[in-house]
């Protein structure tokens, strides 16, 4: 009983809320990152973002909009920039090193608390407010919501772009969509794991689930029923003890993808998991 006492305090009950809202997000965008080969693009926004939050916190100005303004502006331009998913990922690259460069100018630019900095790099879910968890809240739910109004032909041009193409659907600006909707999960994600571990919570779940599930449904579902369990252990864990919550995600993440990392992908591969979108 004396564990459970944890959750009388305010800061748990938000790191709770806000862990479970991202845990959603990410669990839905991570499952099309996983199919669209679009890995490496969650990471690297990620550093991008970095770089927004650090210019916002030399100019005085709020980190997490630094974050989704960069974040969003690079979604867009790699999008715009990459006509195939190959393609994108030379542009997210590309992106991505000039983003670092500017993070590095900010962060020596700034005069402020050391641990404002840390904390994008490694997220500060135990010191979120109310307010946070309502920003969170809102982001979440446009993402969610706008994801799934375009879902089947999201679907449809992620597994097979060249015939989604052919049958008229707008593959381009479906990707464009996608990658700001990846940017919001990403800058909401940063609060609960910084940017070094972004892969935890937007790549590790989804990856596991699309390695046991059959359909697209029930691999989303898993994603996110996977990143709830990751969350709110590693929340508990970090709150009874002295180590950090993102090391607790990240490990758990880890430890369940190996051993299905080793088994052969119930789903038969990639092409089978849009089936539906047929």
């Amino acid at each position: 009983m004396r564990m459970l006492s944890v959750f009388q305090y305010g800061f748990i009950q938000h790191a709770f809320l806000a862990g479970s809202l991202v845990a959603v997000v990410a669990g839905f965008v991570g499952y099309f990152l996983v199919i669209r080969g679009l890995t490496f693009a969650g990471h690297a926004l990620s550093h991008i973002g970095f770089a927004g939050a650090a210019g916002a916190l030399v100019f005085g100005a709020n980190p997490f909009a630094g974050m989704l303004l960069f974040t969003i502006t690079a979604g867009v331009g790699v999008g715009v920039f990459g006509k195939r998913l190959t393609e994108e990922d030379i542009g997210t690259g590309i992106i991505m090193t000039l983003m670092l460069g500017f993070g590095a100018l900010f962060i020596s630019l700034y005069k402020g608390y050391a641990e404002r900095a840390y904390s994008i790099l490694f997220g500060t879910i135990l010191g979120i407010s109310a307010s946070d968890v309502m920003v969170t809240a809102v982001f979440g739910a446009v993402t969610v919501v706008a994801l799934a109004a375009i879902f089947r032909p999201l679907l449809f041009a992620s597994v097979d772009p060249e015939v989604a193409e052919a049958r008229g659907v707008p593959v381009r600006a479906l990707g464009i969509v996608f990658l700001v909707l990846a940017a919001i999960a990403v800058s909401i994600s940063v609060q609960i794991v910084g940017v070094l571990l972004i892969f935890t919570l937007l790549v590790g779940p989804a990856a596991t689930a699309t390695r046991i599930a059959h359909q697209p449904v029930n691999a989303i579902a898993l994603s996110i029923v996977l990143g709830l369990c990751y969350t709110w252990l590693g929340i508990f864990l970090a709150a009874v003890s002295s180590w950090p919550v993102s090391f607790y995600i990240a490990a758990i993440s880890f430890c369940v993808y190996l051993p299905v990392r080793l088994l052969p992908p119930a789903s038969g591969g990639r092409e089978n998991h849009g089936a539906a979108a047929a």
